[in-house]
């Protein structure tokens, strides 16, 4: 049996990442799997894509890693500058060659990894969704290529972990967040085990798990930098709340769940 970590999300949270794969390390488990959104929101894209780069079996493209080092968008946003220019010599160029998915076989499923969906690493698919996304999300496309259609997904995006399953067996599970999850900000990753490249049916598992870490270090990390967007950053990071809600937190107004917008 072989054990796998993914994770995902990392949106430049130097800290909570060095927690999570130290857990890792601590389980003994050796292949890591990133798939994506390793820069903005946080305050060090440049160290997080490093240390994937050194520590990270694969790596996957994110949206924010398509967008953010685009050379033919024009950057207004003052955050989005910030975000940009903590990004190394030649960062930018690796983020947006990143491969989409990764397909591989375990246990006799046929697994396939990408940060947000089937077709565009822009296009989200929610908690809350159509049966018709369900089924999509199994389809091969031009962004996937050819090849078995698999009955197993992982993808990452939304920060709002699940597992569901279906007639068929097909499967569908996200990992959550590392740098930002919502509900429950406390970093989380997967651990994916099996009989990993065996098309033989065997037993395989996904689990999740929790990574307390020390919030208010890479806070004041982000306040030492004067980080654009920081009241947002601390929102997502202490209470898991959108940063798109703060104005309705701030107003004491009722929030519904992250996965409903």
């Amino acid at each position: 049996m072989e054990r796998m970590a993914l994770v995902s999300d990392v949106h430049g949270n130097l800290t909570a990442y060095e927690a999570v794969l130290d857990d890792i390390e601590r389980r003994g488990i050796e292949r890591v799997l990133n798939l994506g959104d390793y820069v903005g929101k946080g305050p060090r894209g440049r160290e997080v894509v490093e240390l994937s780069q050194q520590r990270c079996e694969v790596n996957l493209l994110g949206n924010w890693d398509d967008f953010l080092p685009d050379p033919e968008r024009t950057i207004d946003d003052e955050a989005l500058r910030f975000w940009l220019a903590q990004l190394g010599p030649g960062q930018g160029e690796w983020l947006r060659s990143l491969p989409f998915c990764h397909d591989f076989w375990l246990s006799g499923r046929r697994v396939r990894l990408f940060h947000a969906s089937e077709q565009s690493v822009h296009r989200r698919v929610r908690y809350v969704r159509s049966q018709a996304e369900f089924e999509s999300l199994f389809a091969n496309t031009e962004a996937t290529g050819d090849g078995p259609a698999p009955d197993l997904i992982g993808y990452a995006d939304t920060h709002d972990p699940m597992y569901e399953v279906q007639l068929e067996g097909r499967a569908v599970f996200n990992t959550g967040s590392v740098g930002n999850c919502m509900g429950d900000p406390t970093p989380m990753y997967c651990i994916l085990e099996g009989e990993l490249g065996s098309e033989e049916v065997a037993p395989w598992s996904v689990a999740y798990v929790r990574v307390p870490y020390d919030v208010e270090a890479e806070l004041a990390v982000a306040r030492e930098m004067e980080m654009p967007q920081y009241d947002m950053y601390e929102l997502e990071l202490v209470q898991g709340i959108y940063r798109g809600h703060i104005d309705a937190w701030r107003a004491g107004e009722p929030l519904t769940g992250y996965h409903e917008r």
